[in-house]
């Protein structure tokens, strides 16, 4: 590090004592050398900057500034019969040269680098990365709570086809869907707001394709990245597609309290299940619990043995089994215990004197 600054501090001072030595365009000695020394600490800034932009940045830069120039000498091929005037050519490179490196600086991020035969595999793979949002898991909200935690980091990825969706269900004539929309709308607020994420807007569209679901994994296959959902159809469909997904439902399926055949629980009967005498009732976290023998227990809580636990690709449901038995045997237990002693009821014999005993001569 030390040896870095000391060639910055030599390449500042070469700079000014040539700029002092030589002091162009007629400018004084002292005037030329404060020129040349800013000139050397403008380079050192910039160099310094380019430390910390990653290959893809500047790939997709130095691409672009090319291109950049190249259109400035096909514009000035053209300008050049109407004025010949040097000055408008050269503003005319320097605009054009700015415009490719800034557009291609910012679309370097999406190049990739694995599909040019490891050519630049020696770069560390950055930390950001890619994912792109559902309009059913924008609708959903619980993408903004989980992003606030931290698990979620990286780029997130709105097409512009998602977000004409979106305002097409925010415009509905449908006041659910309408809420629906502008739900979706609000959250998207919500994510641009946290600072530890970067939320991208691509137009990028595929117009051969009719289907929003069918745009998303093939935007996921051009970017090499992961879709976030919570629609099971689409959940499938990109697995088949080879497309990573990010399932919000899996998730919290897979955060749910573990609950073991044979533990006691309480929970409320909601209404009649299925099958005969059957209750059903639901967990704080939406999770169904069938429970036998319950249906005369409707609108009532009560303590159920867990039998079964099964986890499907919907959710997770909980079998359990209701003992009447054991359900009268601590009902007539509380009610011994908690009701009022009455006065027909049996007193214990105290405080009572003693008997005489009496002998008979």
């Amino acid at each position: 590090m030390l040896d870095l600054v000391i060639v910055r501090a030599i390449f500042i001072l070469v700079l000014t004592i040539s700029a002092y030595t030589l002091h162009p365009f007629g400018s004084a000695p002292l005037v030329a050398a404060a020129g040349g020394a800013l000139f050397g600490a403008c380079i050192i800034l910039f160099e310094m900057r380019l430390e910390h932009v990653s290959l893809k940045r500047l790939i997709g830069a130095a691409f672009g500034s090319v291109l950049g120039i190249f259109g400035a000498f096909l514009m000035s091929l053209v300008l050049s019969k109407a004025t010949a005037e040097p000055f408008v050519q050269v503003c005319l490179l320097l605009l054009m040269t700015y415009i490719g490196l800034i557009v291609g600086a910012k679309k370097g991020d999406m190049l990739n680098l694995a599909a040019l035969g490891g050519i630049f595999g020696g770069e560390k793979s950055s930390k950001k990365t890619f994912k792109i949002l559902d309009t059913s898991v924008i609708i959903d909200g619980r993408i903004a709570d989980i992003a606030e935690t931290g698990f979620l980091d990286g780029v997130l990825v709105i097409p512009q086809f998602v977000l004409r969706e979106l305002q097409l269900v925010a415009d509905s004539a449908d006041s659910m869907k309408r809420n629906r929309g502008r739900r979706g709308l609000d959250i998207l607020q919500r994510i641009q707001k946290m600072a530890h994420l970067t939320v991208q807007i691509v137009e990028e569209d595929f117009p051969q394709v009719r289907e929003v679901d069918m745009k998303l994994i093939e935007l996921a296959k051009v970017f090499d990245c992961k879709v976030v959902t919570n629609d099971f159809n689409l959940n499938k469909v990109a697995q088949l597609h080879g497309v990573e997904v990010l399932n919000i439902n899996e998730l919290a399926n897979s955060l749910k309290p573990i609950v073991l055949p044979g533990e006691t629980m309480r929970v409320f009967i909601l209404k009649e299940g299925k099958e005969f005498n059957q209750g059903v009732a639901y967990l704080d976290d939406g999770t169904m619990v069938v429970v036998d023998n319950a249906k005369k227990m409707i609108s009532k809580t009560i303590d159920i043995s867990v039998t079964s636990v099964l986890q499907t690709t919907a959710g997770k449901m909980i079998f359990g089994k209701f003992d009447e038995r054991n359900h009268a045997a601590m009902a007539v237990g509380e009610q011994r215990h908690d009701r009022p002693v009455r006065k027909s009821d049996p007193q214990p014999m105290t405080n009572m004197p003693p008997e005489k005993t009496t002998i008979e001569s």
